[in-house]
């Protein structure tokens, strides 16, 4: 089993270094104001070719229009667009159309009601992001770590990748690997010791721990 491990809301380049050199396969990078991880497309371009491809560079965007999309694309060359607004499945189309990247959907879950519109994310989307339902009145849609029932993933018939994201920790991500079966995990406030603010440990720490899942399937 090869686990996917994404480091998300990353903006410093210690952070981002103690990222890659701690092994994590995907780094996030947050393009909205609202979030306490936002990145100015300034810092982007000193950033991205930091990473030096030693990960694949995710762009997490919130109903970006083309043009927003246009600039951040420019500004970090990312290798995946990740969308973690209300698009619709004719709107991801639309963009892996336009810019010719992969399409990662993030689908918020609360309930298995959550779940139904998965088939029409599932026939576009590269790549599926499972994350807790923000509670009503937040101004943003993730990265508040939040958990929701890993167990609604069980019954999930998907034959394409996915993740899992929302509260996860250090503590935690063996556990939600083992209910949920994903490919994939990603964190953000999990290894922040402040909104926004990474922890060069917690980072190493999450990804130690993840990557000793992998080492338990092979067992």
């Amino acid at each position: 089993m090869s686990l996917l491990i994404k480091i998300c809301g990353l903006s410093t380049p210690e952070t981002l270094d103690t990222a890659l050199e701690a092994g994590a396969d995907m780094v996030g990078f947050v393009f909205f104001p609202p979030s306490p991880r936002h990145l100015p497309l300034a810092v982007a371009r000193e950033l991205g070719p930091r990473v030096g491809g030693r990960a694949r560079k995710a762009a997490l965007t919130v109903d970006a229009d083309d043009a927003a999309l246009e600039s951040i694309i420019d500004a970090l060359k990312p290798d995946i667009l990740q969308l973690h607004g209300k698009e619709s499945p004719a709107r991801l189309g639309d963009i892996k159309r336009r810019f010719g990247l992969e399409v990662m959907k993030v689908l918020a879950v609360e309930t298995a009601a959550d779940l139904t519109g998965l088939s029409g994310y599932a026939t576009v989307a590269d790549r599926i992001l499972f994350d807790a339902r923000p509670p009503k009145g937040a101004t943003r849609p993730g990265g508040l770590g939040a958990v929701f029932d890993w167990h609604l993933l069980r019954g999930v018939d998907l034959r394409l990748p996915f993740m899992v994201s929302g509260g996860l920790t250090a503590d935690n991500v063996a556990e939600a690997v083992r209910v949920t079966r994903a490919g994939g995990v990603d964190v953000s406030s999990g290894v922040e010791r402040a909104p926004g603010v990474k922890d060069v440990k917690m980072i190493e720490d999450f990804i130690r721990a993840a990557r000793a899942v992998e080492e338990l399937a092979v067992r």
